[in-house]
């Protein structure tokens, strides 16, 4: 099971506080897994259990991450960018996370989502979420057009990161929709209290 969920979904246990103890773990394990000082697509794909038995739209979504956090553009994650990634995961500020968003939806990296960069990940989204919530509903087209008519300010059929981060802090639904949220203290607090030693 992926360890990501969905801003909206299942909170549970995100009160949880993930500890600098448990942040150093995450290190020693990048240590482990990399000891080349690199991370790349497989590597990564492996440490947050993505694999052969994953949906296609988890693995999907993961190399979007993935490509979101390769800052330099190279196909592998150095350590600073591995560490930048944690911090922003496990400790951003929401106007950084939603920043972090907006290049995931940015597929071209152009600095402007048209409507198939929203309705790829919109898409990916609610196929995960039918996983825990089949009731979800599916008519992706009908949610980027009201994310369009509530976010696209200027009607130029784009959306700039402003118009993203301004729309998603005005309406709940809207933020509910484009906030991308990484919640991996519970799994990576279960995570450590099978396997301490890791």
């Amino acid at each position: 099971m992926i360890w990501l969920k969905i801003m909206g979904q299942a909170q549970s246990g995100s009160d949880k506080e993930v500890t600098l103890q448990h942040i150093q773990a995450l290190y020693r394990r990048f240590a482990s897994e990399c000891p080349s000082g690199n991370l790349h697509l497989h590597e990564f794909k492996k440490i947050f259990r993505v694999n052969n038995e994953s949906s296609e739209e988890e693995s999907a979504y993961m190399e979007n991450v993935f490509r979101s956090f390769d800052t330099n553009k190279d196909g592998k994650l150095d350590f600073m960018e591995y560490v930048a990634a944690v911090h922003l995961v496990l400790r951003g500020k929401l106007e950084d996370k939603l920043k972090w968003s907006f290049k995931v939806y940015d597929r071209d990296g152009n600095g402007r989502l048209d409507r198939g960069e929203v309705r790829h990940i919109i898409k990916i989204i609610y196929k995960l979420k039918k996983h825990t919530d089949p009731g979800a509903p599916e008519n992706i087209e009908d949610i980027c057009d009201r994310i369009f008519t509530q976010v696209d300010k200027n009607k130029d059929s784009q959306i700039s990161l402003e118009e993203f981060i301004e729309g998603a802090e005005k309406d709940p639904w809207v933020m509910d929709q484009l906030k991308l949220d990484f919640t991996p203290c519970d799994w990576f607090i279960e995570q450590q209290e099978k396997n301490p030693n890791s």
